[in-house]
């Protein structure tokens, strides 16, 4: 049947190259359905108890997406005239940025101060353009003095200033709704620059990290796949030495690329930051098909045989390899289904569709490309011997040393392993030529970080955050987490009442104490509430029914397990304190932590699921459950080493990191495959003992798998060089792990395999040396 299919496409190049082309721009046709989705809650699912716990608090407060200006003065001092001015009418301009709803700055912060009898509620900064020394020196003492302010809208050095921008985005089209925010923030920064030379302004905030995510995928498009595709021009135009045969993988690689996005769009995939990076990974797998039709087509024509012979002995000899390698490579990125983030899910099943038309495209358009283009190939000249010979004789001849010297390397180096911290900081994922990475890094070095908990404080009744004992339970809680050494600032509403109930007794600093009865509470904030003007409420405090109270906790820059270990103390501390009461604890950096702790469990199950069915698939393909057992060794290790270096190199991983294991498996068993196939073959076909066969598998697939290695560690580090560190760290840990996986399976794999034939290599000797024998007997 395979010399049936095999002679049509011979006879009929042309219509197989038709066909298969119109199978490719079929499927390219819903590329154009393909959309782009920047929203951080993408990388959860709908069930992920972390994101239903912040859509629940999200319902009862105001959403609390951002944009966050971070302006600093030229002489380094935010309390001058010229510069509070420029401040408020940066805040003014503010209110104008597309869905806002709320805008605050240190000008427009609602200052409380008594006048005999009356309570006077207004803008910290009403007229910056008339204030003389006294009122400058008045505004800076409020302002570092108020807890509501420090370190939240105004450094403790007085040296830089936020305007936080509350945005309330409709979720209708999220991929439009980002970028026009976007736009319209970074003109207000361009025309607040242009009239205040000299000042810095920076932009945060968790509008501009989604906004992040869509454009380092653009930007990745559009360097990363140029970048791949000059790299496999080079390293086939110099190792391969064929232009029609780079010309023809050129064209396998683009109609895979192009059938798979495009199947994509035809089931409904949207595009996010890790699955935009499936065509650079599908570029590297879909060269890796051809190289091999292609290295044993030449490894035939040296040795004499018609090109078309040439390709049909490639073709019946890597058929069945392509196909399991396909297949396995398939699965590997399929157990990315197991994965905590759907986005990494997307990748998985995209990738794996590509591996798909790969292989369909490499054994029909490729070997019909390849019977009417001109290639021409050099006879081996006799006696002539290549470098994988001498490789295989190097082997050989050190097995002995070799096997117990790689097998100590590894060990060694899977020690290092524990090493590693899962860390999922959603800052880190874009490197330092991110813009948005650079901003917050700024404010999070001389203000506050990102890293937030949201705490709702819940009462069980109506009108339940007036009581004294509830309201003693919130300050208690906020002035404990002021001591804890990881936080930054505590925005909590305990701290509003302190000050009006100080007001209401003319500013007598000794009442800056909570209200003692449940009425003076009542009254205070419903006479607060009604002097505030439009849009500066207490709604992101307050629930509806005025049950609960929302606290926002501002922390250092921590690590997920750091995140996890505080949320684990606050849980503990209300238990004892806040018994009568309830508490949710919920926010993005705590979502993201957790998810980097349920991706470890995710990675073991899809570990565990790709290494069962690539096994039961070895086995059945080799027709030997004792190779397929083999085949095992050289398919975990190289992970497992990889990780060990990973320890040592870096030592922190999250949610992507820890599919690579899974998504590897798939990869790495290609190169053992394709060696063990050929090492069977010689055994089994050409009664070939076990040195031999190893020469043999070397000298038939060695060059095959140095190379699509070779090609396959650039295409992954180019994805290393993306912008986005979530790609990046995959892309650096799967370009470790294959050539890992390369280095075992040429100087691993061989001396196991020839110490389990130890016998066949004994009786092999005695023959030889019984015929070396003969001439001296006669």
């Amino acid at each position: 049947m395979n010399e049936k299919f095999f002679g049509f496409i011979h006879k009929h190049p042309v219509w197989t190259i038709l066909f298969s082309l119109l199978l490719a721009f079929a499927a390219a046709g819903g590329a154009q359905k393909l959309s782009f989705k920047s929203d951080y809650r993408i990388f959860f699912s709908e069930d992920d108890p972390q994101l239903v716990a912040y859509e629940s608090m999200q319902k009862i407060y105001n959403k609390s997406d951002n944009v966050s200006f971070i302006v600093v003065p030229e002489n380094g001092d935010v309390f001058t005239a010229k510069h509070l001015a420029a401040l408020k009418e940066l805040t003014k301009q503010s209110w104008q940025v597309p869905y806002s709803t709320r805008v605050d700055s240190l000008t427009n912060f609602q200052h409380t101060y008594a006048e005999e009898d009356d309570m006077i509620v207004g803008d910290l900064v009403s007229q910056p353009q008339g204030l003389g020394a006294a009122d400058l020196a008045r505004i800076k003492q409020i302002a570092l003095n108020e807890p509501l302010l420090l370190n939240k809208t105004i450094s403790q050095k007085g040296h830089v200033s936020v305007v936080n921008v509350a945005v309330n985005l409709p979720g209708i089209d999220p991929g439009a709704e980002i970028p026009e925010v976007a736009a319209f923030v970074r003109n207000i920064k361009d025309e607040f620059l242009a009239k205040n030379p000299g000042t810095q302004v920076y932009l945060s905030g968790m509008v501009m990290m989604n906004n992040a995510f869509a454009e380092a995928a653009m930007d990745d498009g559009a360097t990363l796949i140029p970048m791949m595709f000059l790299t496999v021009v080079v390293i086939m135009g110099l190792l391969l030495r064929t232009i029609s045969g780079t010309v023809a993988t050129v064209i396998i690689i683009l109609l895979s690329i192009g059938a798979s996005m495009g199947l994509a769009g035809w089931l409904g995939f949207f595009l996010t930051g890790p699955s935009a990076s499936a065509p650079t990974i599908i570029l590297t797998l879909a060269v890796a098909d051809c190289i091999h039709i292609l290295s044993s087509m030449f490894y035939e024509m040296r040795h004499g045989a018609s090109k078309r012979d040439a390709i049909a002995s490639s073709l019946k000899l890597n058929l069945q390899p392509i196909f399991l390698t396909s297949l396995t490579t398939a699965m590997g990125f399929l157990s990315m289904n197991f994965s905590e983030m759907p986005p990494y899910r997307d990748l998985g099943n995209i990738v794996a569709m590509g591996c798909g038309f790969a292989f369909i495209f490499s054994v029909t358009l490729f070997p019909a490309l390849l019977s009417v283009l001109p290639i021409k190939v050099a006879p081996r000249k006799a006696g002539q011997n290549d470098k994988m010979a001498v490789m295989a004789d190097f082997v050989i001849k050190r097995r002995k040393l070799l096997l117990p010297l790689v097998s100590v390397a590894v060990i060694c180096s899977t020690l290092f392993i524990p090493q590693n911290e899962i860390n999922d900081d959603f800052v880190k994922y874009f490197d330092e030529r991110v813009p948005f990475r650079t901003s917050t890094d700024f404010m999070q070095k001389n203000l506050s970080g990102m890293t937030l908990l949201e705490m709702s404080v819940k009462s069980g009744t109506a009108n339940g955050i007036n009581d004294p004992a509830y309201l003693k339970t919130v300050s208690d809680m906020a002035d404990w987490l002021r001591l804890q050494p990881e936080v930054d600032h505590v925005n909590t509403l305990t701290d509003t009442l302190k000050r009006l109930n100080k007001n209401m007794h003319g500013d007598d600093s000794s009442w800056y104490k909570l209200p003692q009865t449940r009425e003076m509470a009542a009254q205070y904030l419903l006479l607060y509430e009604m002097s505030l003007p439009y849009g500066l409420d207490l709604n992101d405090q307050l629930n509806v029914d005025k049950s609960s109270t929302k606290l926002v906790v501002t922390f250092k820059n921590l690590t997920s397990n750091e995140l996890i270990a505080v949320g684990d103390r606050i849980d503990d501390w209300f238990a004892q304190n806040g018994a009568n009461y309830a508490l949710d604890l919920a926010s993005p950096s705590l979502m993201f932590a957790h998810i980097g702790q349920r991706s470890i469990v995710s990675m073991l199950t899809s570990t565990l699921v790709a290494l069962l069915f690539i096994s039961v698939l070895l086995g059945f393909a080799l027709k030997s459950w004792r190779f397929g057992l083999i085949s095992l060794l050289p398919n975990l290790l190289p992970a497992a080493v990889a990780f060990g270096v990973w320890g040592v190199v870096d030592g922190q991983f999250g949610g992507s990191a820890a599919v690579v294991f899974g998504m590897t498996l798939g990869i790495v068993v290609d190169d053992t495959v394709h060696f063990l196939s050929k090492y069977l073959h010689a055994r089994r076909n050409r009664n070939a003992d076990a040195k031999a066969a190893v020469h043999y598998a070397f000298g038939n697939v060695g060059s095959a798998l140095w190379i699509t290695t070779l090609v396959l560690v650039a295409g992954f580090t180019v994805l290393a060089q993306s912008s986005f560190k979530l790609n990046a760290d995959m892309g650096l840990l799967t370009a470790i792990t294959i050539f890992i996986a390369l280095v075992i399976d040429f100087l691993l794999l061989p001396p196991v395999l020839m110490a389990l034939d130890k016998k066949d290599m004994k009786q092999s000797a005695q023959d030889q040396n019984s015929v070396d024998a003969q001439p001296a007997i006669a």
